[in-house]
């Protein structure tokens, strides 16, 4: 091969081809390492702008939910009671994900979803893959202005970009409303030249942001 040959690898993978799932938990507390566990699951399948497949169950953590968490999910534990319990659900859920090498991991404040997880894929003895990982509630924060979104909370950003499912606090209504945030998100930085995966990750890994440079070309 010529030295100026390039291969589709060496451009990166575009966007419009990446498999992201897009996943989001309810649990039944703040933090695994405080005796909280996963609820409910639900996680969306997408791959330029088509929804693959989705995947939806409850849980049962094992131990009663607190009040306040029934009260903002309305789950309750007569709904989890007859759930299978995380470690059934693991094999299932793996093979909805698929490989590393193939899928993007997407979530809204994506270290608390992996934080659960992988506590729990710990705790059942499987080994979590090493997805790519977008982090849509980090992305919005480098594209979007305070002059357009007061914050970057779920609900700031469906209602912002008029999503086609509401967040309610459930699982796969969650899921399906950060899809559209995230499809809106990436046509933001396809403004900015954005295309593949590999950029797209730098651009979120970076510290410099659209809001910064323009608060900087505002001076």
């Amino acid at each position: 091969m010529n030295s100026w040959q390039v291969t589709i690898e060496d451009l990166g993978r575009p966007l419009v081809r990446t498999t992201f799932v897009v996943l989001d938990l309810e649990t039944s507390g703040g933090a695994p390492h405080l005796g909280a566990h996963i609820t409910e699951i639900g996680a969306v399948k997408v791959r330029g702008g088509e929804v693959l497949g989705k995947f939806q169950t409850f849980i049962n953590p094992g131990t009663p939910i607190p009040s306040f968490i029934t009260a903002l999910t309305g789950i309750t534990d007569e709904m989890v009671s007859s759930s299978p319990r995380i470690a059934e659900v693991f094999p299932i859920l793996l093979e909805f994900l698929g490989s590393e090498k193939e899928t993007v991991f997407v979530a809204h404040n994506a270290p608390f979803d992996l934080g659960f997880l992988k506590a729990a894929a710990k705790a059942s003895e499987f080994d979590w893959p090493k997805f790519t990982v977008v982090d849509t509630a980090k992305l919005a924060r480098k594209v979007l202005s305070r002059d357009e979104v007061i914050n970057c909370r779920l609900g700031t950003l469906a209602e912002f970009f008029n999503t086609s499912v509401s967040p309610t606090h459930r699982a796969l209504d969650d899921a399906l409303a950060t899809v559209d945030v995230l499809h809106a998100l990436i046509g933001r930085v396809g403004s900015l030249g954005i295309t593949n995966l590999e950029e797209l990750t730098d651009f979120i890994n970076k510290k410099s942001s659209v809001r910064t440079r323009k608060e900087i070309e505002s001076i």
